[in-house]
């Protein structure tokens, strides 16, 4: 471009006219000009920016999630295929064999699950059922062992559509006297159940062996003989056959109409015997012999303890050590106050199989029948075995002992036992893991979770 006009400065003609210094303005690159731009403005823009990258960055993870989303495999949702219609509210269910049982907040309920309809309903103790454990013992006879709200067990027998009370295994004439169930343990097959009960002060668990031969052959008797005693008094009138259709209505209307078979008031069942009272271990205290002379004289098992003096332990040396205790931490005693030992009250146990460390290699039992209990209490560091093979002269209240007692290093939090009864998880208070083969007795495996963290539960899948 040339200039056609002179060299001169022109007079001032426009008030906005470009000053010298500005008259290359269309040189300037455009993204300086907010360079030029107040200091408001510069940080204002700065801050749009970051903003806008921070909205990219938080898109361009949300898309990395959703592409890693995609390529996992979806769950599967499931639909309910039935409906069983119930009148009062449901807390609780368990499934044996081709039925399913429902506590209500009035009785019990039995359904069908091949045809998806109720089958009978029991209500006779008005009582709310909290849980309840069920076993499948054959020829269409099931066990039940419900808890109600009151802490009462109650044993009952399912046999072809109708419910049979056999006992209240915690029942007692003085109320006062009445201990709470706080947990059950039905084995497989419905050989043993197991109950841990709670008084006032102290907690004990309580095993039984349930008679099911007996059961199942006094059913099948009574079975026949009422089958026998109903075709007998058919007759093919027209009021029988609108009473058996009545009937067969009910047997598909609501629960409380249900028909109660006439096999619960002539059926009298064995009750369950008694074989074990397990309670908790003690704690640990002072001898008060006074020689270790003494404590050899009491000793009838043919073992001996030694003769040094210092092999036993007083309780005057129990007292001198709580005494020297007390007077080294006295602050911190007086500031968070001093805890005192309690019994437990809680205990978790389970049925165990035959197993070398239970039976040992030269005794026969029938493999699919327990053979032992394992028990752990609150706060212990011991899992202790008792074997169910125990004579019943013995009294069943009597300070039993383990048979087998496997010490941990941290105090157990819970425990679990595989399906096939071999292998045994044991969780201490330390978040570590020991799994146990229970048929050899040794452990296959330990494992240390994270610190500060408190197992609360564990299963094998």
């Amino acid at each position: 471009n040339t200039r056609k006009h002179s060299l001169g400065i022109p007079p001032p003609s426009e008030k906005d006219w470009l000053k010298e210094d500005e008259e290359d303005f269309f040189l300037l690159d455009p993204d300086r000009k907010r360079d030029v731009l107040p200091q408001p403005f510069r940080m204002i823009s700065k801050l749009v920016m970051q903003v806008f990258e921070s909205a990219m960055e938080i898109i361009e993870r949300r898309e990395v999630l959703r592409e890693a989303q995609k390529q996992k495999v979806q769950p599967k949702k499931c639909f309910p295929t039935a409906e069983f219609q119930v009148t009062e509210r449901a807390n609780c269910l368990v499934v044996s064999g081709k039925y399913v049982f429902v506590g209500l907040s009035v009785g019990l309920a039995a359904f069908n699950t091949g045809d998806f309809k109720d089958v009978c309903a029991w209500d006779a103790a008005k009582t709310e059922i909290c849980a309840i454990h069920a076993s499948d013992l054959g020829n269409e006879c099931h066990v039940l062992l419900a808890v109600d709200e009151m802490g009462l067990a109650w044993l009952i027998c399912f046999h072809k559509g109708s419910f049979l009370l056999i006992k209240i295994l915690n029942e007692v004439g003085d109320i006062s006297q009445r201990s709470t169930c706080v947990e059950m343990v039905l084995s497989r097959g419905g050989d043993y159940a197991g109950i841990l009960l709670q008084g006032n002060t102290k907690a004990w668990l309580e095993i039984y062996q349930l008679p099911k031969d007996s059961w199942l052959t006094v059913m099948e008797n009574n079975s026949g003989a009422t089958e026998e005693l109903a075709s007998s008094e058919r007759r093919p009138s027209c009021l029988s056959e609108c009473r058996t259709q009545h009937s067969s209505w009910v047997g598909t209307s609501l629960l409380q109409e249900l028909p109660v078979s006439a096999v619960q008031a002539d059926v009298k069942l064995d009750p369950p015997v008694l074989l074990l009272t397990v309670r908790p271990p003690k704690p640990i205290t002072g001898t008060s012999f006074e020689s270790p002379l003494e404590a050899l004289k009491e000793v009838d098992d043919g073992s001996m303890l030694g003769l040094g003096y210092n092999h036993l332990i007083k309780d005057s040396q129990w007292e001198l050590q709580e005494a020297i205790f007390r007077s080294t931490y006295q602050e911190y005693l007086e500031a968070e106050g001093v805890i005192k030992e309690e019994i437990p009250r809680y205990a978790t146990f389970h049925f165990l199989l035959p197993s070398r460390i239970l039976v040992g290699a030269e005794m026969k039992m029938q493999p699919d029948i327990p053979a032992g209990i394992g028990v752990h209490w609150d706060g212990n560091h011991n899992f202790c075995f008792y074997l169910l093979n125990h004579s019943l002269k013995k009294k069943a209240d009597s300070d039993l002992k383990p048979d087998v007692v496997w010490p941990c290093a941290a105090p157990i939090a819970c425990s679990a036992v595989s399906s096939c009864s071999r292998y045994l998880a044991l969780a201490g208070e330390d978040a570590t893991i020991t799994i146990w083969d229970k048929h050899l007795g040794y452990p296959m495996s330990v494992t240390a979770i994270l610190e500060e963290r408190f197992i609360r539960s564990i299963h094998f899948l």
